[in-house]
């Protein structure tokens, strides 16, 4: 099994396309799908490659920038979405930094999410996502 990969330019418009089907199909609004975030700074890219083919399920979404990878889980809650997480570091053989949002729990639009999602990692990771920027500003 692997993630289907897409350009980081189209990240926006893939969030934008999981929160459509999302409201289209879970009259619930539960946890509809979740974004794990990745900091594989320090791995070689052919095994960061080997493990996206060994974790990831077809129906999962990556984009990334460098070493800074997100995942869109669809139909995953957090629950859900902490198993992925310990696989990966479980792969690595060590800790990951990574964060973890959903929708609509932790944010109703795209730019809330991503903003949520840079938020958290300077708060726990002192970490700046300059990635999110483009798509933050833009709205």
């Amino acid at each position: 099994m692997a993630g289907v990969h897409f350009s980081f330019d189209n990240f926006k418009n893939l969030l934008d396309l999981n929160i459509g089907i999302s409201d289209r199909l879970d009259e619930n609004r539960a946890e509809s799908f979740t974004l794990l975030y990745c900091d594989f700074s320090g791995i070689e890219q052919s095994v960061v490659d080997a493990s996206l083919l060994e974790i990831l399920r077809s129906s999962d979404s990556i984009v990334n920038d460098g070493k800074n990878y997100f995942f869109v889980l669809p139909y995953t809650d957090k629950y859900g979405a902490e198993i992925v997480k310990k696989m990966f570091d479980d792969f690595f053989a060590k800790y990951l930094d990574s964060f973890l949002l959903s929708y609509p729990v932790d944010g109703e639009t795209t730019k809330e999410i991503l903003e949520n999602m840079q938020d958290s990692v300077s708060t726990f990771f002192k970490k700046e996502l300059h990635c999110l920027d483009r798509f933050t500003r833009d709205y």
